[in-house]
Formats: structure tokens, C-alpha cells, sequence
């Protein structure tokens, strides 16, 4: 798995004036949780960048006072009206010890719904699981092979070894539409043949009751 290396300051103040000082010197303020003790750190933006600006799921080794920690992306914080990054949370991997992750979703396969003429439909791009830091990946495979017309891949049909998997289970994550044009396909062949003669009205719910006579 590909792994991002981040060269990070330890941080000794705190507070606006000298997080207003790091942002200053285009650095951008960080924490690291989850081991033996929470380290408060600063690094430069840029560094971030292959990162945060990307779908795919890596680990991040981040160098501080000498030492390293392997970590994942937890949070981000952006500024609401510049839209840069001013803050970054760090969960460090605890051998022993499950996380939570979000792993992106790989589609492989060619649906048979879509060779029909349907169209492929994706609804979730990524699964929150829980797992031990040595099983984690950059993806999950989803087979589509055998995906049919109309049929859906919910949550429930993931197999992933050694992930507990936390999303609903009934969710779709793909699914096969009909196209317009075999809607339309569909439509011509349910309706009547040409010439044929219309069904036989239906009866009337209650016949009239006959006249009396005089």
C-alpha cells in the first residue's frame, strides 16, 4: 500500500496567535492519536497535498522529534471562506488494536445487465469497516460479473475477509437500470398487436333489474 511520508515540527504553543504564526509560515497544524500519548505537531502544507487531495486510501508515516508514527487520515478541517487546510487528525496504528477506516470500493467485471443494454448505476464509492492495521488495503473488490438487469449489489453481498463491515447491510452500492431505449423496447412489445380487436368490455357491476309488468 502506498505510503505518504510527512516531515512534522513538534508543536510547544498553543493557542490562535500561534496557530496564526504556523498558517503565517504556510504550515498546517496536526494531531496525532490513538498510541501511547497524543503528539501535536505542525508540517508544511504542501506536504499534505498527495494526501488529502486524492480518493484513494493510504497510510501516512509521520516523522516528529525524531521519531515516526504510522498513521491514517481521521479528519480534516478546511477554512470556510479560503478553503485551505488549516487543520489534520492522525490516528496512529496500534498493532493489537482494530480502527475504524474508510476504504474505497474497486467495481470489477462486466455486468451482464449492462452487455443486456443497461446502464450501471454506482451508489457508494467506499465501506466504513473496523479491522486490525495489518489487513488494511487500498481498496475493496466488488464483482459485477453477474450483475442482471433491474438487480442491485447491496452492502450484505461484500465479501471481505478479516472486515467487520458497519454500514447498513440493506444498502444498494450498484445497481442495473433500464436504459430509455429499452424502456421504450419494453413498452412497444407489452402493447397490443396491430389490427388485433380490442377486449370485450367489462361488464357492468349490477344489471338493471327488469321492467315489472303491469
Amino acid at each position: 500500500m502506498k505510503t505518504i511520508t510527512i516531515e512534522g515540527q513538534l508543536r510547544t504553543e498553543m493557542g490562535k496567535q500561534a496557530t496564526r504564526q504556523l498558517r503565517s509560515e504556510e504550515k498546517v497544524p496536526g494531531v496525532i492519536y490513538g498510541g501511547a500519548k497524543e503528539v501535536n505537531f505542525s508540517a508544511l502544507a504542501a506536504s499534505f497535498k498527495t494526501l488529502v487531495y486524492t480518493p484513494d486510501f493510504q497510510l501516512a508515516e509521520v516523522k516528529v522529534d525524531g521519531k515516526t508514527y504510522k498513521c491514517i487520515l481521521k479528519d480534516l478541517q478546511f477554512d470556510k471562506v479560503t478553503d485551505e487546510l488549516i487543520h489534520v487528525d492522525f490516528l496512529e496504528l496500534v498493532e493489537d488494536r482494530k480502527i475504524v477506516a474508510t476504504i474505497p470500493l474497486k467495481f470489477t467485471g462486466a455486468a451482464k445487465g449492462v452487455k443486456d443494454g443497461g446502464k450501471l448505476i454506482t451508489k457508494m464509492k467506499a465501506l466504513k469497516i473496523k479491522t486490525l492495521p495489518k489487513y488494511l488495503k487500498e481498496n475493496i473488490e466488488v464483482d459485477l460479473t453477474a450483475l442482471e438487469l433491474n438487480g442491485n449489489v447491496r452492502v450484505e453481498d461484500v465479501k471481505a475477509d478479516n472486515y467487520e463491515i458497519l454500514n447498513s447491510p440493506r444498502i444498494p452500492i450498484a445497481s442495473i437500470v433500464l436504459t430509455r431505449q429499452l424502456k421504450q423496447e419494453e413498452a412497444a412489445s407489452a402493447a397490443p398487436a396491430a389490427g388485433a380487436k380490442p377486449a370485450a368490455a367489462a361488464a357492468p357491476a349490477a344489471a338493471k333489474p327488469a321492467a315489472a309488468k303491469k
